[in-house]
């Protein structure tokens, strides 16, 4: 089963390259740009710190990313150049009409000013006007000969807008081809370094293939304490809406009503909060400067060995080292919990709301603490052996977890 990802590349390029089929230049280039910055975060988050220990589950982890992000850079900039190869075509069917008629052009004007200058030998404009038999036709031969180097102004007018139509479609057909040639050289560099990737994974999978067992353990018994971990963060939160509770109750005395349980009584002010951060869905910002999510929100099959799921409660988002966890909205710090490795989780609370921001090495924030949107809330912890900073940020309405993904801006 383990040899599936062997030929999960070749799978992800066909799909990347039917979705983009319909897509125009100028979004596939949008595409191929925001993918050459997650392939640049990829390699810095992921594979530019030297590990001080190899452990083959994760690195198959990140090289499968890898690939991934890689396959589908190649379907778009092999799209992208698709189709500048279909407006190339097009421009060098255009010029060659436009040559076919700025040739037409000068011939006539050619033979215009031929004729025009035979009639000059003959005969002088003004013994032309005073031959005429009277007035009217001394009259009506001017107008001729005004409509006549009008047309010839014209014609040579033309003739200059003509070519200089030419000369433009010229220097964009010239562009284009240079950026095909730079697109084809992109995409052989692209299929060399993932061929180079391929032949990590074939050794990742061959070497856990031999363990296999001992991975797999060692899996279900992350997943368990995983589990164990939210289970209890969920109870830290339940309590301490209660808690939050009876502390509205009291303030509020005979106001106060009734309210499900687990879910927040919240004031005037706190239900406007709540509205705010609603209004914000799909707007609110990161909780890092820079990162990238290397686990999604919700249930999801393991990628490596099948009949193993794994549950995203949130958003694992790896970064860079050093870097703050900072709010996603303005609030209050419900908590800051601390687990028993000494990781923090600061609690802000939006009316009823709540973001969670876990894994930190220290805080900058304490209890009750009024937050403002983008405010550092503290250092997210660096693992010694994997070197991976990393934050799981999950959001909540009351006890109910949330998709982050929907919430905050897309990237």
């Amino acid at each position: 089963m383990i040899h599936k990802h062997f030929y999960i590349s070749v799978f992800l390029i066909l799909i990347a390259a039917f979705s983009v089929s319909a897509q125009t230049r100028k979004q596939l280039e949008a595409q191929r740009k925001k993918l050459n910055l997650e392939m640049k975060q990829v390699n810095n988050l992921l594979f530019k710190e030297q590990k001080k220990e190899k452990n083959a589950l994760d690195d198959l982890k990140d090289i499968n990313k890898k690939i991934n992000v890689r396959s589908k850079l190649i379907a778009t900039i092999n799209s992208e150049a698709t189709i500048l190869s279909k407006e190339i075509s097009l421009n060098e069917s255009k010029i060659k009409k436009l040559d076919k008629k700025l040739i037409e052009l000068k011939k006539d004007y050619a033979d215009m000013i031929l004729k025009s200058y035979k009639s000059k030998s003959q005969q002088s404009r003004t013994m032309f006007l005073l031959s005429s038999k009277n007035f009217y036709q001394a009259y009506k031969r001017l107008e001729y000969m005004k409509q006549y180097t009008k047309f010839r102004k014209k014609q040579g007018e033309e003739i200059t807008i003509q070519a200089n139509v030419i000369q433009q479609l010229n220097d964009s057909l010239l562009y284009q081809k240079r950026v095909k040639d730079t697109l084809i050289q992109s995409e052989k560099q692209q299929k060399e370094e993932i061929e180079s990737d391929k032949k990590k994974q074939e050794n990742l999978i061959s070497t856990i293939k031999k363990r296999e067992n001992k991975y797999k353990r060692d899996l279900q018994k992350k997943v368990r304490e995983e589990k164990r971990i939210a289970a209890k963060i969920d109870k830290l939160i339940k309590a301490e809406i209660a808690r939050a509770n009876r502390i509205a109750k009291a303030k509020l005395k005979s106001k106060a009503k009734n309210t499900k349980k687990n879910e927040f009584l919240l004031s005037p002010e706190a239900k406007a909060l709540a509205a705010k951060f609603e209004l914000n869905k799909g707007k609110l910002p990161w909780p890092v400067d820079e990162g990238l999510v290397v686990r999604r929100f919700g249930k999801q099959p393991h990628p490596t060995f099948p009949g193993i799921t794994i549950n995203g409660t949130g958003l694992h988002i790896v970064t860079k080292t050093g870097n703050n966890a900072k709010a996603i909205f303005g609030g209050k710090v419900l908590n800051v919990l601390v687990s028993s490795e000494g990781r923090k989780n600061v609690l802000i609370q939006h009316g009823n709301y709540i973001s969670s921001y876990n894994n930190l090495e220290n805080t900058y924030v304490k209890k009750g603490d009024a937050i403002k949107t983008g405010q550092n809330l503290g250092q997210i912890f660096t693992d010694k052996v994997t070197k991976k900073t990393k934050l799981i940020f999950v959001l909540f309405k009351n006890t109910t977890r949330l998709n982050p993904s929907s919430w905050i801006l897309r990237r």
